[in-house]
């Protein structure tokens, strides 16, 4: 991948991790990665409008998937596309939690495992630090 593609998509995601928001600057013990939303193997490209800036966790649960079954209904649902998707129309948070609105938001959720116990603990630490926003 270009280095200019690479930094355009840093750029564009403020260095956060599009899906569960958390900043680059809060995991150092690992680089976020420039993931392709729609995967190579799925006939997905290299270009920017496929292209989002994820952590390693939720990239790692993400994988090549699109969609998944929401945990509420058991129904097949996209998950999230954040170039084809706003965050504030599927997501809210509830102090540390991140609550899926609609059964995209609840599927995206459930299955990057936004809300496991070192992700909730680690947002409620930068909650009370006053460094999420």
């Amino acid at each position: 991948m270009e280095p200019a593609i690479r930094q355009l998509v840093w750029q564009r995601a403020a260095r956060r991790c599009e899906y569960c928001r958390l900043k680059q600057e809060h995991e150092l013990a690992q680089r976020f990665h420039v993931e392709h939303i729609i995967a190579l193997q799925h006939r997905g490209e290299s270009a920017v409008e496929n292209l989002a800036l994820s952590c390693a966790k939720c990239n790692a649960y993400k994988g090549p998937n699109l969609t998944s079954r929401d945990p509420d209904t058991g129904k097949v649902e996209e998950l999230f596309h954040p170039r084809n998707h706003r965050w504030e129309d599927h997501f809210c948070m509830n102090g540390p939690r991140i609550l899926g609105i609609t059964a995209t938001g609840r599927t995206t959720v459930w299955l990057l495992q936004m809300n496991s116990a070192r992700r909730l603990a680690l947002r409620q630490v930068l909650i009370e630090d006053g460094d999420w926003d």
